[in-house]
């Protein structure tokens, strides 16, 4: 049976994979994200779009009308929408601790937030039972990001995950987490790694190389899947061997 799936970040990367695996499975797929033209041109064939920023609770809202409106329940909730702020560079000549509250600000609100509004908008639309909210959440989880500011936000999706998966649990909705590590062909590195960094994290798995979107998607779909049904509050590390995580 064709599933309602919701896709946060749906026009790029991770997200993006995910949503052809979904689609190709027959399942009708709800792409969201900040750029109309993004998701209009990702391709995945009978996919809905809506273009929000899901750091703004009525722009939110708007959403949660839009999945009232043209799907009703929702089977599956993927939050893959995130980055390091890239599209929101402070200013340059901003005081250095302006510029921290920035970092710190946009992080929070772009992986964390996002993430918070969007479940709770949706959460009594999810199948009971058989609901599946999934975050994707990444290896700086455990091991930090430079700044700090990515690697806290995107933590702060596991403690969130759990309550979830408790008080959604006796509805028969599971949430988890998947916390990827290098993963190639996304826009998370602008343009270009460094190559040196590059040979770096590559050299740190067990596998000998980088993640794909699909390696995550590949997981997305079966945390998803009836076979996962009794898999909830988890945190699933998928980087090669990179982070084991506790």
């Amino acid at each position: 049976m064709a599933r309602n799936v919701v896709i946060s970040g749906g026009g790029t990367g991770i997200g993006l994979a995910a949503a052809r695996v979904f689609a190709a499975d027959g399942d009708r797929v709800l792409l969201l994200g900040r750029r109309a033209e993004v998701l209009e041109n990702a391709g995945v064939a009978g996919a809905l779009t809506y273009a929000a920023d899901l750091g703004e609770p009525e722009q939110v809202r708007g959403v949660a009308r839009f999945v009232a409106a043209e799907l009703g329940t929702v089977d599956v909730l993927i939050h893959s929408a995130g980055g390091a702020g890239q599209l929101e560079p402070p200013s340059e000549s901003a005081d250095p601790l302006d510029r921290v509250a920035h970092h710190w600000t946009v992080n929070f609100r772009t992986n964390t937030l996002s993430a918070a509004l969007l479940t709770e908008a949706l959460k009594d639309r999810l199948a009971s039972p058989g609901g599946r909210v999934l975050f994707v959440s990444s290896i700086a989880a455990y091991r930090g990001s430079g700044s700090g500011a990515y690697g806290g936000a995107k933590a702060a999706l596991h403690p969130y995950a759990r309550d979830l998966a408790r008080e959604l649990g006796p509805r028969g909705v599971t949430a988890n987490v998947v916390a990827p590590g290098y993963v190639e062909d996304t826009g998370f590195f602008g343009d270009a790694i460094d190559p040196a960094r590059r040979e770096r994290l590559i050299g740190e798995t067990f596998t000998g190389r980088a993640g794909t979107p699909g390696d995550i998607a590949a997981t997305l779909h079966w945390l998803a899947s009836p076979g996962a049904g009794h898999v909830t509050s988890q945190v699933v590390q998928v980087n090669g061997g990179a982070e084991r995580g506790n």
